[in-house]
């Protein structure tokens, strides 16, 4: 079965590229190359020896996006990742993340209904639940106020999956996911945006490896166990496994409902002090840090329960946060040369 991976030559897209390669799918990317290059396809190739065929197209673009289509209408699922994430620069920037991440969306399912695909994945996020007043959030967890424009793209993404393939025999599932990190066990492939990383992982591991002189953590006066931020770290290659699982979950026709919604985190949260700490002990590299005032856009404190992934898509995290650090770390050195 062949599947299009939108966003593909971006961190989480090359990851599930490989995923799901190593389970037999064809797969088929389209990018634009705002914030990744094609050097991950090559990564991909080392891996699995698979020359991915890519499409360099912006999917704002109904026309350039159709030809994707016309060159392989035997698409029988889409992955969609293609969006712009910074939660940061979307408060800069906000209509430019309207307009990129919303419009993509209306084209790229507009050709899913035209093409007659049979599955819809979309990449959604724990910002859809805001600024929440207790963790962990399970699927069923009120929304609360987007705490930024990108927070708000994932909730009208959402809604806007949901209404348009509703009367169509395209079945979707939205994986909410938490934070991605880590990289390849390879240490071929890892989290290396074109624009300077705003995810705490990689801003680690360059400032570990000189790249940065210092890190910023934004805030230490939150109401939690050390002032800082908690979150829930996930591995990229375990969020990478939940989007294979749910395709599978589709393709298989085990789907009943038109539309399903999964969390995909570990279900623990750990602070931004406690992530450093982590990184510091499995490395024996100190950081140079400073506290700074909090960041716009932030949430407090938000982890997972993903309880209905592994009952229902049989998705299991394998990896926790040492192996997030020694694979992140592995990755910056080689990348850098050392």
């Amino acid at each position: 079965m062949k599947i299009l991976v939108t966003g593909g030559t971006g961190y989480i897209g090359s990851h599930t590229i490989i995923d799901l390669i190593e389970n037999g799918y064809e797969v088929v990317c389209a990018d634009n190359g705002i914030n990744s290059d094609t050097s991950s396809l090559t990564a991909i190739m080392k891996i699995t020896g698979v020359d991915v065929p890519y499409f360099h197209v912006d999917l704002c673009d109904l026309n350039a996006s159709e030809a994707i289509f016309k060159t392989h209408p035997d698409i029988t699922g889409i992955v969609h990742f293609a969006a712009l994430k910074s939660v940061g620069e979307s408060v800069e920037k906000p209509i430019l993340y309207f307009r990129n991440n919303l419009e993509s969306l209306i084209n790229i399912l507009d050709l899913s209904i035209k093409y007659e695909t049979k599955a819809f994945i979309f990449s959604s996020s724990c910002t859809v639940y805001g600024d929440v007043d207790q963790s962990p959030v399970d699927e069923n967890t009120p929304w609360q106020e987007a705490a930024s424009p990108y927070g708000r793209t994932k909730q009208i993404g959402e809604q806007m999956v949901t209404d348009s393939l509703r009367n169509t025999r395209v079945k979707s599932i939205l994986l909410r996911y938490f934070n991605p990190a880590g990289a390849h066990p390879s240490a071929l492939l890892g989290e290396s945006p074109i624009n300077p990383p705003q995810n705490l992982v990689p801003i680690i591991t360059e400032t570990a490896i000189g790249k940065r002189k210092k890190m910023t953590v934004y805030g230490n006066d939150y109401p939690t166990r050390d002032g800082s931020c908690i979150r829930d770290y996930i591995h990229v290659c375990d969020l990478a496994k939940a989007h294979t699982l749910a395709l599978k979950y589709i393709l298989e026709e085990k789907q009943k409902q038109q539309n399903e919604i999964f969390n995909v985190g570990i279900g623990n949260g750990l602070s931004v002090l406690e992530v450093i700490s982590a990184f510091e002990s499995l490395t024996g590299q100190k950081l140079n840090y400073d506290i700074g005032d909090r960041r716009p856009g932030d949430v407090m404190a938000i982890y997972s329960n993903h309880h209905k992934a592994t009952e229902k898509l049989g998705w299991i995290p394998e990896m926790n946060v040492a192996d997030i650090m020694k694979t992140a770390w592995a990755w910056e050195l080689k990348r850098t040369g050392n």
